[in-house]
């Protein structure tokens, strides 16, 4: 047994039954599972208790999750215990220092159930440093397209960049569900495009050359996409990304039963910290076709300097540019540790009770002329969705309330939650109905500000509100929001003065 399996494991008496006199019985009665996951109340009272001796209410899980004081106490009494030098030498210090990195690319490997023989684990700076990696060695070309779906991240947007460099066809598959969702159908459909090789069907294109990128879960709607699709774009011969920064965090996902090629993932949204790191899981068949447009320490065998020659690394060595985050590293073999003694399952669990009651609380919410006090974004109900909920809260005329008169109101509060566009324009420009003719029409326009491409495009605000919801996440979190929503925009006609400009999206 790991220390973190000790930490999470340990009982605190009558914590199991000393909260349910405070959850509602009407959510109780719609939930009746939740008392199960009663083990993530003992956490929140003694590992994450900073959040309630400071009133506050964390609401942005999707953004960053949050790391248990066992966390942070392990990394500084691994940096007490002994001394761990730069990896790339055969000193005492570094092979300690190499020991535990390579521990934490095993743990890596296993928390997503990803044979060492087929897969290997790159560490990066971020998901979106694991999106670079890919994009920029991808062998895009004529015949080698990039397939993606108008719900990504501005991380995978961006790799069409590279695509686009190198003469690649860039195709976006739109949303047309009013849930704000990619159907398969036009998968298929964008998948059997026919390329400049004459392709048309899977037998036609036995071997992988293309890459299909979407996201296991909106990190804008939460909405949760099909993990068959990776199968399908196998099928018709590309390559999968499959972007699990959102996902991960609630879900489990088993890269034996879905073999995508390249997984990105950013660790602090797992579990907190560390932060400044990320990683690339990637297929090593797939890792093998991608070509670094350069080198540089660490990712090499041999180089010459007169004879203006190198030999990459193999493997992940070839990926992590330099040195290594040595001294945090080793804090994600615990971070899974951690994750895996509380359970993945219960963390799923707990997170879907409340964003279904999350959910049933915005759509009950009326102004007293009846008319509605939010317009959510993506599905309604839990089938097919995470635990990120995007909307917007309406004035009693049915007049969006601007987001940034909702970020400061709701700080002021004491509430942390994400306002904005998310990243994600793909789901944007289809929510609030932004047509191709009104966004081509901006080419060219000398606007020197995000307010004036709002007014340009007529638009009443310049993103939504999301909550999002994760492992410390509790039911008084949910009714805090609830009824700071309702206590603070219910019959209150809106208003946009006094807002400071719109710096960024």
């Amino acid at each position: 047994m790991t220390q973190s399996d000790h930490q999470v494991q340990q009982p605190i008496a009558n914590a199991s039954t000393a909260h349910l006199s405070d959850i509602p019985a009407d959510f109780l009665a719609a939930y009746p599972d939740y008392p199960t996951t009663a083990r993530l109340d003992e956490l929140r009272a003694t590992e994450y208790n900073y959040l309630d001796s400071d009133n506050h209410v964390y609401l942005d899980y999707t953004g960053s999750g949050l790391a248990a004081l066992a966390q942070y106490q392990a990394h500084s009494a691994r940096l007490s215990e002994t001394c761990f030098g730069n990896p790339h030498s055969e000193n005492p210090t570094s092979r300690a220092a190499t020991e535990l990195v390579e521990r934490a690319r095993r743990a890596v490997l296993a928390h997503f159930n990803a044979a060492p023989t087929e897969y290997t684990a790159i560490f990066t700076a971020n998901a979106t440093s694991a999106c670079r990696l890919v994009g920029e060695a991808y062998p895009f070309g004529p015949a080698a397209p990039y397939v993606l779906t108008f719900d990504n991240h501005n991380s995978v947007n961006g790799i069409r960049e590279f695509a686009r460099s190198r003469h690649a066809r860039t195709q976006y598959i739109p949303i047309t569900d009013t849930e704000l969702r990619v159907s398969e159908q036009a998968v298929h459909a964008a998948l059997r495009r026919r390329s400049r090789l004459g392709w048309r069907t899977p037998a036609e294109r036995p071997r992988r050359h293309g890459l299909f990128a979407y996201p296991a879960q909106s990190n804008f709607t939460g909405v949760q996409y099909p993990l068959e699709w990776v199968d399908i774009a196998h099928e018709y011969g590309y390559d999968v990304l499959l972007d699990a920064a959102a996902f991960a965090p609630t879900n489990v996902l088993d890269l034996t039963a879905v073999q995508a090629d390249f997984i990105p993932v950013s660790w602090y949204k797992l579990f907190g910290y560390p932060t400044g790191i990320g990683c690339l899981i990637a297929r090593r068949e797939a890792l093998a076709r991608l070509r670094r447009p350069w080198f540089s320490g660490g990712t090499i065998l041999a180089v010459s300097v007169q004879g203006d020659w190198y030999s990459a690394a193999a493997g992940a060595a070839a990926f992590e540019d330099g040195t290594q985050n040595f001294l945090s590293i080793p804090d994600i073999e615990y971070g899974i540790d951690w994750l895996r003694g509380i359970g993945m399952d219960r963390i799923r669990l707990r997170t879907r009770c409340l964003t279904g009651w999350l959910l049933d609380r915005l759509i009950a919410l009326r102004h007293d002329n009846g008319t509605p006090l939010a317009r959510i974004y993506g599905p309604h109900h839990l089938d097919g969705r995470g635990a990120t909920v995007a909307f917007n809260v309406l004035d009693p005329a049915g007049v969006v309330v601007d987001e940034r008169l909702v970020a400061r109101e709701s700080a002021a509060a004491g509430l942390s939650i994400r306002t904005g566009c998310f990243c994600n324009p793909g789901v944007g420009e289809t929510a609030f109905d932004i047509g191709r003719r009104s966004l081509l029409g901006l080419l060219g326009k000398r606007l020197t500000s995000i307010d004036e491409y709002l007014d340009v495009l007529g638009l009443p605000t310049g993103g939504a509100v999301r909550v999002s919801l994760g492992l410390a996440s509790n039911i008084q979190d949910v009714q805090r929001f609830i009824e700071f929503i309702d206590n603070t925009y219910r019959n209150r006609p809106t208003t946009a003065d006094g807002l400071p400009p719109r710096e960024q999206c």
